[in-house]
């Protein structure tokens, strides 16, 4: 069956798992199940658990997944909702891959493409709020926010004010004339859109993205197994940040004041510990085959075996 995504540094996910126990493997961003049918190809001591918002996703998914079908079980819904909720145990391995999907990106129909001719940006296509709300309907302010915060545009104020003129003119419908107006704000040059920082803070708005990073994050803090790995991947500072620093936290012995004379907690407090210090990114291998995984970093953590 072929693919319409290439799951991204799949490899190094695959050897983040390489020793885990026996028990359930969930992909918390299930889409066209690159991940996870590799996943269940090579570790059979794994069964699957597979999460993701979009009906078209998890329709392909299913089909693709067939021949594990007696392993793999895909619930619909946003991860930060499902994930605290599931019943299946123990689960040794959590895989969750922020990046929207190729598809997504490709289907003009969707509202992702700078070339769209819809302004849509949901990920779930049954959710209320989409991009043509936020670009025609939020106060300057809040997008000013939106840009500055979920997309560290440098000119957000510009940007905001020249939304909210060409919007009092006539509604915004298209992404293509969304990502014309970042070019009057935004100069060309290099290899990056005018349009990219600002079409990412709007889609991160619309799908309350950093929201559920932090859902997940949350719901592993306070319920994990022993052993459990947690491989994370991500594709901007934003995600990245929230990973790494959840990760710092858990890895910490020490949960005393900054300002304490010495320690009096024990330093025993460590619920395990990263993988390694740095991400791990791309291969120049990898980056031949699929320029769109430049930007994606893997961070995982591994909880303690013995707490």
């Amino acid at each position: 069956m072929q693919t319409p995504h290439i799951p991204v540094l799949l490899k190094e996910v695959l050897s983040s798992f390489n020793d885990v126990g026996e028990g359930y493997f969930v992909d918390c961003t299930l889409g066209y199940a690159g991940h996870s049918s590799e996943m269940l190809a090579t570790y059979e001591n794994l069964k699957h658990i597979g999460i993701d918002r979009d009906d078209e996703a998890l329709a392909f998914s299913k089909k693709r997944l067939e021949p594990f079908s007696n392993r793999s079980t895909l619930y619909k819904g946003t991860f930060a909702a499902v994930f605290p909720t599931l019943n299946e145990a123990p689960v040794m391995a959590v895989l969750a891959d922020f990046g929207v999907s190729s598809l997504q990106l490709d289907k003009m129909e969707r509202g992702f493409s700078f070339n769209s001719e819809t302004l849509d940006m949901r990920m779930d296509a049954n959710a209320t709020l989409s991009a043509y709300e936020v670009v025609n309907a939020y106060p300057q302010d809040k997008l000013e926010y939106i840009f500055d915060a979920y997309g560290e545009v440098r000119s957000y104020r510009k940007l905001a004010a020249a939304v909210v003129e060409a919007r009092a003119k006539a509604p915004i419908k298209s992404a293509k004339d969304l990502s014309e107006i970042a070019k009057t704000v935004i100069p060309s040059g290099g290899k990056i859109h005018p349009a990219t920082l600002m079409f990412q803070a709007i889609r991160i708005e619309v799908n309350n993205e950093l929201g559920e990073i932090e859902g997940l994050l949350d719901a592993l803090e306070a319920k994990h197994t022993k052993g459990e790995v947690v491989s994370l991947i991500s594709f901007h500072s934003l995600e990245d940040r929230l990973v790494k620093n959840r990760f710092k936290k858990w890895s910490t012995a020490c949960i005393c004041d900054a300002q304490a004379m010495r320690c009096t907690c024990g330093k025993n407090h460590a619920r395990g510990k990263a993988l390694s210090s740095k991400p791990v990114t791309a291969s120049k291998e990898e980056l031949k085959v699929n320029p769109r995984s430049r930007s994606a970093k893997l961070r995982s953590f591994r909880f303690n075996k013995d707490v």
